[in-house]
This record gives C-alpha cells, structure tokens and sequence, in this order.
C-alpha cells in the first residue's frame, strides 16, 4: 500500500500554501495519498494535541505516516535569518506510527513519553523561508517509504518540554473547547468546579457524558480526543461554549478557581 501521509501544519484552513506543499510531496511520489489538518498559526500547542490524537489514538491503518511544519522561530532571543527555524526530526511511536515535525515548543510534547525513536534529519536549514516547501517533502517522501539514509544523530527526549497540563488545545466547529485536562482529575459524577478562561468566570458541573449537563449550562465532560484517559471538554449544552468565554485559542490557560466536592 502506499504510503498515507496526513499534514498538520499552521498555514491556515484555505491557505494555498497546503496546496503547494502537497504538490510538492506529490512530485516526489505521485502514489501518496495526503490529508490535511489546519491549527492556528505558531501554535505549537494544538499541533502537539493532534499528533497525539492521529498518531497513539487514532492510526487509521498501517501506512500512515505524520508530517508536521509549526515552526515559530523563537530559538532564541536576537535577530534570526527570516529562513531559519527548529530542527527537523524522525520519531517513531509506540504504535509504530512514524513522524516527520519540528523541534520547537510543544509539537512534540503530547508524545513525548511515547517515543520509540528520536533522530534529527539532514536538511538545509537555510536557503528559503519556506522550507516546509522547498527542503523537506523530499526528506518526507524518502521516509514514508523506508530510505532513512538522511537520519542524523539522535536526540533526548528530555529536550522536549512537559505538556501544558490546563491549557486549551482545540476549539471545534461547534464551539466545544478541548483541554489538555485528563478525565482522570475529576469525580465525573459530583465535581463541581468554577472555571476562568480569558477572564470570565463560570461555575461549571463537571459530568461523564452531556445529556448530564442541563440546557443552556456550561459543562465539563469527557472528549473524544485522548485514549483511554480522555481529555476533558468544555461545552455549552444548546450553544457555543467558545463564544461563552470570548473565542479562547490554543494555548490559553484555563484555571480552575475552585472545586466544589460533595
């Protein structure tokens, strides 16, 4: 079968640059297949998420292959050649789900625990701004189909910081809000909590599935992102929970003010 590669990367949903990168993976290897993912721009945190998500929870099959380009270049503090940017690396999960995304901020942090594999690629580094185009989709091609004579030196993954552990990480189409909060934290049943999110605070009831939640009530429940200890979700039960707390982005932190136990 050939190789199935789904592109996560910061572009923008309708942005042309996806088509570009896809052509260019597909002149390598017109017998890829490719899908496409679109996060808020440089936000490292929602790429992470789904990373996780695609490649330990849900691996359509054997042949899927991760590429990932959320590169905001902040290395480091002085001026930086407008083309430079982290490093481009190889991983390997535990379900055997390879990956090809940048070392920088939290892209890798969802996985971090989880790797099997960690080698940075050789790539130019320099040479165009765009080198999620220009430099690595042949580097991509060559991997998704065995030839991994461009892998260097391998990394720790003691270089990858922890994930946020309140954060939100995705905020769907229905305005349900995805957090890197585990179910695990809470009594599903009974909690209650108050919640800020962008400063506005909202008492929230915390329970295992949304029929639990009263209409037109903000509720906190199990989500389907996140394996077995799922991630929990914020939602407003007949609405948007997103336009509840001012149209929150990946990357804010969420804080529970209080918990209200039985």
């Amino acid at each position: 079968m050939s190789p199935f590669i789904h592109l996560v990367a910061d572009y923008g949903k309708s942005d042309p640059a996806f088509s570009e990168v896809v052509h260019r993976l597909l002149a390598e290897d017109p017998d890829i297949h490719v899908q496409t993912t679109a996060v808020p721009p440089l936000s490292t945190v929602a790429t992470g998420f789904w990373i996780e998500q695609l490649g330990l929870h849900n691996p359509a099959f054997e042949d899927l292959f991760i590429y990932s380009n959320t590169a905001p270049r902040t290395e480091d503090a002085g001026p930086q050649r407008a083309d430079e940017g982290g490093q481009l690396c190889y991983l390997t999960l535990e379900t055997g789900v390879p990956v090809v995304a940048v070392d920088t901020g939290y892209n890798l942090s969802f996985v971090r625990d989880r790797i099997h594999e960690f080698r940075e690629i050789e790539t130019p580094s320099t040479g165009t701004q765009f080198r999620s185009r220009d430099h690595f989709p042949k580097r991509v091609a060559e991997l998704a189909n065995g030839d991994t004579d461009a892998l260097g030196a391998s990394r720790s993954i003691d270089e990858i910081p922890l994930k946020p552990e309140s954060t939100v990480c995705h905020v769907d189409g229905y305005g349900n809000i995805k957090t890197s909060i585990r179910a695990s934290e809470f009594d599903l049943d009974t909690d209650d909590i108050t919640v800020e999110l962008n400063t506005i605070t909202t008492e929230v009831p915390v329970r295992d599935t949304v029929s639990e939640v009263e209409e037109g009530t903000v509720g906190m429940v199990p989500g389907s992102a996140g394996g077995d200890d799922s991630y929990m979700e914020l939602f407003l039960r007949g609405g948007s929970a997103a336009a509840e707390f001012d149209q929150p982005q990946p990357g804010d932190n969420i804080t529970i003010v209080e918990r209200n136990d039985p």
